[in-house]
C-alpha cells in the first residue's frame, strides 16, 4: 500500500507540472483508493444534470469553447451508467463533446458510476481536488441521469445546472421537487423545438410559487449554440449558497456510507443469507458495521 501511494504521489507531482499522461493515470490511482496528499482547497465545480437523451454532453461541448476563450483550462468528469447485470459501462460520452479533442486546456474523464446507489463514486471530490491543484479552474461533472430526488450531486458540486428539454411531456410533475427545487440554474435546451417556449413558461410558473425565488430559466440551443453566453454568464457570477452546505455534507456522507456496505468483503455472502431467509436486512447491517469498525475502515 505504501508503495502504491508513494507512486499516487509521483504522479501527482508530474500532473501538476503539465504531464498529462501522468493526470490519467493519477485518476485511475484515485480510483483504485490510492489518493495523494492533497491540499483539498474549495474548488471551482459545476454539476450537470437533467434525464437522458436531453443534451447534456453536447451543452458541454458548447460551453468548453466559451470558457476556452476566457482562458480557463476545463476538465470534464463524465459519469457513465454502470449495468447491474455485467458490470460494464460504456464510457462514451466524450464523443458528443465536440471541442473535447481540440485544445491541451481540455481534459475529459469517463468514469463509470459503480455500484452506488446515487450515481455517484464516492472518490469523485478527490478527483475534482486533484485536477484544481493541477491548475484546472472549471470543472464539470456530468451525471448519469436525473429522477425526481436524485440529488447526489449536491454533495460534490459546489453549483448545479438542470437541464431539460421540451419533449417530456409535463416536465412541471416530473421535476416537481429534489433537483428542481435545489438546482442553482435551470435550462431548457433545444430551443429550436416545438414546446421549448411552454417549457420554459411552465416551469417559471412552478417556480414563481415559492417566495424569494430569484433563479431564471434559461432556453439554449446546445446544438446551434444560442443562449450559451447568457447562461455561461449567469453560472460564472454566482456565489455560492452556504445555505445548502448541510444538504451536501448529507449528500457526501450518504455517498461514502453506501460506498462502504457496497464494497464490504462479504457482502456476497450477506446477499446470499438475506436471499435465503436464515438473517434479516437489520441483521445483515449490524454485523456489516461491526466488521467495518473492527478494520477501522
Amino acid at each position: 500500500m505504501a508503495l502504491e501511494l508513494n507512486e499516487a504521489q509521483e504522479l501527482f507531482k508530474s500532473a501538476k507540472n503539465g504531464d498529462r499522461r501522468s493526470l490519467s493515470r493519477l485518476m485511475t490511482s484515485i480510483e483504485s483508493g490510492n489518493i495523494p496528499n492533497l491540499e483539498r482547497k474549495q474548488c471551482w465545480t459545476l454539476g450537470i444534470t437533467g434525464p437522458p437523451g436531453v443534451g447534456k454532453s453536447t451543452l458541454i461541448g458548447q460551453m468548453i469553447s466559451h470558457w476556452l476563450v476566457k482562458g480557463h483550462r476545463v476538465a470534464i468528469l463524465a459519469l457513465d451508467p454502470t449495468s447491474p447485470v455485467s458490470g460494464g459501462s460504456f464510457l462514451a460520452d466524450r464523443v458528443r463533446m465536440d471541442q473535447a479533442d481540440l485544445s491541451e486546456e481540455v481534459f475529459v474523464r469517463s468514469i463509470a458510476s459503480g455500484s452506488n446507489t446515487g450515481g455517484i463514486p464516492n472518490y469523485l471530490g478527490e478527483m475534482c481536488f486533484a485536477l484544481s491543484e493541477c491548475g484546472w479552474t472549471r470543472i464539470l461533472i456530468e451525471t448519469v441521469g436525473t429522477g425526481q430526488y436524485d440529488i447526489r450531486i449536491f454533495g460534490y458540486a459546489q453549483r448545479v445546472l438542470l437541464l431539460d428539454g421540451p419533449d417530456r411531456g409535463d416536465i412541471i410533475q416530473a421535476e416537481k421537487a429534489g433537483i428542481l427545487e435545489l438546482a442553482d440554474f435551470i435550462a431548457v435546451n433545444k430551443s429550436d423545438l416545438p414546446g421549448s417556449e411552454s417549457a420554459v413558461q411552465g416551469l417559471k410558473l412552478s417556480l414563481g410559487l415559492s417566495e424569494n425565488e430569484k433563479r431564471k430559466v434559461h432556453l439554449v440551443s446546445a446544438l446551434e449554440g444560442t443562449g450559451i453566453a447568457d447562461l455561461i454568464s449567469t453560472i460564472d457570477s454566482c456565489e455560492i449558497n452556504d445555505s445548502r452546505r448541510k444538504i451536501r455534507m448529507r449528500e457526501m456522507l450518504i455517498s461514502n456510507w453506501d460506498s462502504l456496505l457496497l464494497n464490504h468483503s462479504q457482502i456476497d455472502l450477506y446477499l446470499e443469507k438475506l436471499c435465503s431467509g436464515s438473517i434479516t436486512v437489520n441483521d445483515a447491517i449490524n454485523s456489516m458495521v461491526r466488521e467495518i469498525i473492527s478494520r477501522g475502515e
